[in-house]
Order: C-alpha cells, then sequence, then structure tokens
C-alpha cells in the first residue's frame, strides 16, 4: 500500500482505517479491501476515519458500505469525533 506521499508502507489490520493517509482515488478499492482483510482476522467491528470537512469523503464511505455484502450495518460515531468516523459492524459468517 502506499500513502499519499507515493512511499509504500504495510498497514495494520486493527479495525482501525484512517483515510487522511491514501488519496481519495484510493478509497474506493482501499474500504472493501481492507474490510476483506478484517474479515480473515475475525474483526467483526471497523471504525473508519473520514474527517469531517464538507462531507464529500463520508458520502464516499457510507456509498461503499451500502453496497458492500459483508456491512451488517454503520453509523457515525458516538462522542467527540461524531461526524469524522463512522463505525462498521459487518456480518459474522
Amino acid at each position: 500500500m502506499s500513502d499519499n506521499n507515493g512511499e509504500n508502507y504495510e498497514m495494520p489490520i486493527d479495525g482501525t482505517l484512517d483515510l487522511h493517509l491514501f488519496l481519495p482515488k484510493e478509497v474506493k478499492q482501499l474500504i472493501p479491501d481492507y474490510i476483506e482483510a478484517c474479515l480473515e482476522k475475525n474483526i467483526f467491528q471497523l471504525r473508519i476515519v473520514h474527517g469531517k470537512g464538507k462531507g464529500v469523503l463520508r458520502q464516499i464511505v457510507h456509498s461503499i458500505l451500502d453496497k458492500h455484502p459483508a456491512v451488517k450495518s454503520f453509523r457515525h460515531e458516538s462522542g467527540g469525533g461524531s461526524w469524522g468516523a463512522t463505525v462498521v459492524d459487518l456480518k459474522q459468517k
């Protein structure tokens, strides 16, 4: 995986995906890949950090989650970063 500076690195699969580290054009493939990697590690709840901003990236994230067959539900994170992250519950196989 490469970050937005073009440098390659190994992304930890720990249930938290911070999209600030990636280019917007990478998000559409990144999120499904990350979901699959989490499922392989039996991680069934994710936190996707997209930031607050104008909400464009959040809309893209939600559109991807709406269509993914492994997603059971998702919601805005409650608390201090309520609009900056989305919590995703995945279906257990």
